[in-house]
């Protein structure tokens, strides 16, 4: 890695750092290297509900300055029963932090997306335009997606959802907040009764010519589809 390259360190749940991270971030300081402090505050957790974990949300932020003296900070509030970042009291917490961060602070915020769903599937689509949406809207820097079925399962991720991610955040930028937020309530509303039944999808060597390296047919019909449905919500590509 070059010093110019973010590197990693990690908070943990709840604005706690071990011994090991401060050795890890003293290592990165001493290089002059580009420090990107991660943390995710746990929904239901010891937080608890969405206004407390929304403030310790923006406590990390700027507990990732002070500690980690980092360059920015890697945000991404998740449900402690879903593990997704993209249900609707952890979009509302992202985009709260992220609004009020804004306001108040010049300090860079990105957030990481964990949709429910796996790759080639409508739902991770929809799960992961609803957080680009609402990072977008709130005024967040950097989108770091995307981790699809929750980003634990081996070859579960491509190309094609950071796509969507990114082509959701152009059509986004200056829209009102009243027109966003009516999308969003509908989107999340599509897709949120199917977490504890999220269809797998395949793994990018199933959805993706590997020697080419690119989406099969079936995926970009499942993709256009998608993107489909969000122009039929009001967004505008």
């Amino acid at each position: 890695m070059n010093s110019n390259d973010s590197h990693e360190v990690s908070q943990l749940n709840e604005l706690k750092i071990d011994l090991d991270a401060i050795a890890v971030i003293a290592h990165y300081k001493g290089n002059s290297d580009i420090i990107m402090d991660e943390q995710m505050p746990i929904f239901g957790g010891y937080a608890g509900g969405v206004e407390e974990t929304a403030i310790v949300d923006v406590a990390t932020h700027l507990n990732s300055m002070v500690m980690s003296s980092a360059s920015w900070h890697l945000d991404g509030p998740v449900h402690i029963r879903w593990g997704s970042t993209n249900t609707r009291e952890t979009l509302m917490i992202a985009g709260w932090t992220c609004a009020t961060i804004s306001e108040f602070t010049d300090l860079l915020s990105g957030n990481q997306y964990y949709p429910c769903a796996g790759p080639c599937t409508e739902m991770c689509l929809l799960e992961a335009a609803a957080q680009s949406m609402t990072d977008t809207a709130s005024g967040r820097e950097i989108l770091s997606g995307v981790a699809s079925a929750k980003g634990v399962i081996t070859d579960k991720t491509t190309g094609m959802e950071a796509r969507m991610m990114g082509e959701v955040a152009r059509a986004t930028a200056g829209m009102d907040i009243d027109t966003v937020n009516q999308i969003l309530d509908k989107l999340v509303a599509s897709y949120e009764g199917d977490y504890a039944n999220a269809p797998a999808g395949k793994t990018f060597q199933e959805c993706y010519d590997v020697a080419t390296v690119t989406p099969t047919e079936e995926y970009v019909k499942v993709y256009d589809g998608a993107k489909k449905k969000l122009e039929d919500l009001g967004l505008v590509f």
